[in-house]
């Protein structure tokens, strides 16, 4: 069988990286597509080109490296600049993906990500979707107490992305992570099940 990608995805407050951790531990390394983005500036002088291009020389630090603060203030005061920064990283992380999947023998490998369902991406990326949800209040919660934020900024950030229906409507697994319900026997079941019945 050929090596499976399953991609977990969740709203922000579900536990999705909670669940990834514990998938690992299962013997299925993890991919987190959030921190590769943090990281490729450094690691990919395309990428860092090709942003400087786009947004003008004066994101790079003295060192020539990125001023991430700069680049953050840019984007998220315009966001067409965004979206096109968007269309640079999403392809340079998913070439950083396919090299890291190359390297591993594992069966099944996982590819993390709050927001890649909702990207156009070739179809090959991934095999499976599993979907990590919660109840809203559990969310709210864990977020204020991660973050210290405020309920409304939570509920802000949870209104930017997508719904839980719409992440489920493209789900093969779906994961309730509410603190009640063992995740364990529920993570073994379905690694077997993708050994087993993988696509080819």
């Amino acid at each position: 069988m050929r090596q499976q990608v399953l991609l977990c995805t969740g709203g922000i407050g579900s536990g999705k990286s909670f669940v990834v951790r514990a998938l690992r531990e299962l013997g299925a390394p993890a991919y987190d597509c959030d921190q590769a983005a943090r990281t490729l500036y450094d690691r990919d002088p395309e990428l860092l080109a090709a942003v400087v291009r786009l947004t003008g020389p004066d994101v790079l630090d003295a060192s020539g490296r990125l001023d991430r603060a700069a680049l953050a203030d840019r984007i998220f005061r315009d966001r067409d600049l965004l979206l096109q920064v968007e269309a640079l990283v999403h392809p340079a992380v998913l070439r950083d993906f396919a090299a890291w999947r190359a390297a591993r023998p594992e069966p099944v490998v996982v590819l993390e990500s709050a927001i890649l369902l909702e990207k156009p991406v070739p179809p090959e990326t991934y095999d499976y979707v599993l979907v990590v949800t919660a109840p809203e209040a559990v969310r709210v919660a864990r977020v204020v107490a991660r973050d210290g934020v405020t309920e409304t900024q939570v509920r802000r950030r949870m209104a930017a992305q997508w719904s839980d229906a719409e992440r489920v409507a493209r789900a093969d697994f779906v994961l309730e992570n509410d603190d009640r319900q063992p995740l364990l026997p529920a993570l073994l079941q379905l690694l077997d099940k993708i050994k087993q019945d993988g696509k080819n």
